[in-house]
C-alpha cells in the first residue's frame, strides 16, 4: 500500500478517535452538583483519562476509583488509578471491584455517584458470586471469548455470574444518586450492554440467558452454570426502586466517531459512505461482504462510484478454530478482506479497534490491500492457511502492515475505513 493511502486512513482513524475525546464528550452531560460528596467510579479501557477529564471539568475535589487495563493509566489528582488484566480477569481486577464497593459504601442521599463507563469493564472487574472462584470467572471469560458469540450475548450470561455486573453496583450506591455517563462500544449503544452494564440494569433475566447458552452451543464450567440455573443469579431489574433517582446519559459511540471520519474524508475532497455502525458477525465474513461491495465499486462503479471511502463500526467476533494464532477481530476481518481482493488494484482498508489494541497484541489493527495475499504468498505462506488457524496478526506481521498507534484513551469499538479509487 502506497503511504499516501495510509496517511489518508490514519487521518480517518485520529478523526473518529478525537470525536470520542473525554473531555469533549463528557462537557455536555455534566450532572447537577450535590449537597453531599461527589464520587467517581469509573471502568473500562478508557475510564482513566474520562477520569481526568471529568476533574478538570468539575472544578472540584472529588474522590474515588477507576479501574483501567494494564498499561491504560492516566494521572488523576483526586481518583485513585488501579490496572487490571483484559480479556481474561485477574487477581488485580479482583481488588479492583471490592475497591469500587468499598468507595461507594455508606453513602446518604446528598451524595452523588458519577460513573465513567466505557468498554472493556466486562473483563476487568471479575465478582465472582457466593460459591464460585476467580477462575471459575477466567474460565467463563475464556468460554465466551472462544464461542463466536455476539457482545450481546457474552454480557447477557456475564450478568448472571456476578456480583457488580447488571446493574448491581449501582445498586450497592443506594441512597447515593447515580449518573451514568458511558462511552458505547456496543452495537446499537444500549448503556445496558457496555461493561455489562455495572451501573445499569437490563430486562434479560437467567432463563433468558439460559436459553442463549443454549442456542450458541457455549460450553461453560459446570459451577458457573449451576449457579446462573439458581435463585442466586437473579439480577435486579430496571424498575427497582433503587435506581429511581438515577440517570443515564451515552456520551460517545461509534456513530458520532463515524460521522467525524466521513466529514474528514469529504473535506479531503473524497465522498464517504458509512454502512453501518452496529456491525456483527464473525469477523472473517464480515471481511467478506466488505470486500465484495468494494470489487463491485472497483469493477462496476456501483452502488458508489470511485473514489469513495466506506466506512463502518461496530462489534464483530472471531471463533476460535486453530491452536497457536494471535490477533484479534480487526484482523481477523483484514485477512479475509485481503484474500478477497488479492490482485485487485485501488483497495485500500484500515480496521482497527477505537482503543488502541485488537485482540491481545500492541497493534490496533492493520492496512491491506490486494497487495497482501501476493506478499504472502512470496514468503512462502497462504492466507487462508493462516486465517483457518486465526493467525491474522502473524499474517500482517510477516506483510509489514500492522497499524500501531498505542493507546487510545477512548474505546468506541472497532473502526473501519475501505478507500477505492479508479484503476
Amino acid at each position: 500500500m502506497m503511504q499516501d493511502q495510509q496517511a489518508f486512513l490514519t487521518g480517518l482513524f485520529e478523526a473518529a478517535v478525537a470525536a470520542a475525546d473525554p473531555e469533549q464528550a463528557l462537557r455536555k452531560a455534566l450532572p447537577e452538583k450535590p449537597k453531599g460528596r461527589t464520587v467517581v467510579i469509573g471502568l473500562g479501557k478508557g475510564a482513566a483519562q474520562l477520569a481526568a477529564a471529568f476533574e478538570t471539568l468539575w472544578g472540584e475535589p472529588v474522590e474515588g476509583v477507576v479501574v483501567t487495563r494494564y498499561g491504560y493509566a492516566a494521572p488523576c489528582t483526586h481518583c485513585r488509578v488501579m490496572e487490571a488484566s483484559h480479556p481474561v480477569p485477574d487477581a488485580a481486577g479482583l481488588e479492583a471491584s471490592e475497591a469500587l464497593f468499598e468507595a461507594v459504601s455508606g453513602l446518604t442521599e446528598d451524595d452523588l455517584v458519577v460513573a465513567l463507563v466505557c468498554g472493556g469493564g466486562s473483563a476487568l472487574l471479575p465478582a465472582p458470586p457466593g460459591g464460585l472462584t476467580l477462575e471459575d470467572e477466567q474460565a467463563l471469560n475464556r468460554a465466551l471469548l472462544g464461542s463466536g458469540a455476539p457482545i450481546g450475548v457474552m454480557n447477557a450470561i456475564r450478568k448472571h455470574a456476578s456480583r457488580i455486573k447488571g446493574g448491581r453496583l449501582a445498586a450497592a450506591c443506594a441512597p447515593a444518586r447515580v449518573v451514568s455517563l458511558i462511552v458505547s462500544d456496543v452495537p446499537g449503544d444500549d448503556p445496558a450492554q457496555v461493561a455489562s452494564g455495572p451501573t445499569v440494569p437490563d430486562r434479560v433475566d437467567a432463563a433468558a440467558a439460559l436459553a442463549l447458552i443454549d442456542a450458541w452451543g457455549i460450553k461453560l464450567p459446570g459451577k458457573v452454570l449451576d449457579h446462573i440455573r439458581s435463585e442466586a443469579s437473579a439480577a435486579p431489574m430496571p424498575d427497582d426502586p433503587v435506581f429511581a433517582r438515577n440517570e443515564v446519559h451515552v456520551v460517545a459511540s461509534a456513530r458520532l466517531s463515524l460521522e467525524a471520519a466521513a466529514r474528514k474524508a469529504e473535506a479531503a475532497g473524497i465522498p464517504a459512505a458509512i454502512l453501518s455502525d452496529s456491525v456483527e458477525g464473525e469477523a472473517r465474513d464480515v471481511g467478506l461482504v466488505h470486500a465484495a461491495i468494494a470489487r463491485e465499486i472497483a469493477a462496476r462503479g456501483r452502488p458508489f462510484a470511485a473514489p469513495v471511502v466506506l466506512l463502518s463500526g461496530g462489534e464483530t467476533t472471531v471463533t476460535l478454530r486453530g491452536d497457536g494464532g494471535r490477533g484479534g477481530r480487526n484482523t481477523e476481518f483484514l485477512l479475509a478482506f485481503a484474500h478477497a481482493v488479492d490482485g485487485i488494484e485501488g483497495i485500500h482498508a484500515l480496521s482497527a479497534d477505537t482503543d488502541g489494541i485488537d485482540g491481545t497484541e500492541d497493534n490496533a489493527g492493520a492496512f491491506a490491500d490486494g497487495t497482501v495475499a501476493a506478499t504472502l504468498r512470496a514468503g512462502g505462506d497462504d492466507a487462508m492457511t493462516m486465517l483457518s488457524r486465526n493467525d491474522a496478526w502473524g499474517a500482517f506481521e510477516r506483510a509489514g502492515t500492522l497499524f500501531v498507534p498505542g493507546p487510545t484513551g477512548t474505546n468506541v469499538n472497532d473502526f473501519r475505513a475501505i478507500l477505492v479509487t479508479k484503476p
